[in-house]
């Protein structure tokens, strides 16, 4: 992981799936607390305009620092990515963390078939899924958001980990806070009476 200047990031949109939308909360949190996750960077194919970077994952975040008018991100680069683990990365994190409505899936499913043949069930999965929760909550609802947000937790702070240097002090105590407070309350789910 490094920080890479926001100056050598090309404005290239190529694995952007839906429009970032508005970043004013996650750059609340990103101020208070530092940018906890990186962005994922591979070299610009041809690199254009001088810039040497292209966004593969985290565009809110990078909304969010350009909000905040930072000079820097901390980002993953990887050296030799090709478009097909690009594309698999650009994919992953919707895939696994925040559910997308029926319109994002279906604006993005094209791409996925042309460039990612081997994801379309999973896209087609999420599809129905989608559908499914439009037409009405299921009761596991509250479950799912729950492991979908400890899933996202666990990324965040292995990231946070790596960078844990770069991360502000009083943003380190409170995220040693809130994770001191999970211990506590994980024996509490465990019983089998809850």
């Amino acid at each position: 992981m490094e920080h890479v200047s926001l100056d050598e990031i090309s404005p290239d949109l190529t694995f952007r799936l839906r429009d970032p939308g508005d970043v004013s909360e996650l750059a609340s949190a990103i101020g208070r607390l530092g940018q906890l996750t990186p962005v994922d960077l591979r070299p610009l194919p041809g690199e254009g305009e001088g810039k040497r970077f292209q966004v593969v994952a985290g565009f809110r975040r990078m909304e969010a620092l350009r909000l905040l008018q930072r000079e820097q991100v901390l980002a993953r680069v990887h050296p030799s990515l090709p478009d097909g683990d690009a594309w698999a990365l650009a994919l992953a994190g919707p895939i696994f963390s925040a559910p997308w409505s029926p319109a994002d899936l279906d604006a993005v499913a094209e791409r996925v078939r042309a460039r990612l043949p081997w994801a379309a069930p999973a896209v087609e999965a999420l599809r129905r899924r989608s559908r499914a929760k439009e037409a009405g909550p299921a009761r596991s609802t509250l479950a799912h958001a729950l492991a979908v947000r400890a899933y996202e937790l666990n990324g965040d702070v292995a990231a946070a980990y790596e960078g844990w240097s770069t991360v502000p002090a009083e943003g380190r105590r409170l995220v040693i806070e809130q994770l001191r407070y999970l211990v506590r309350i994980l024996p509490l789910l465990e019983k089998e009476n809850r």
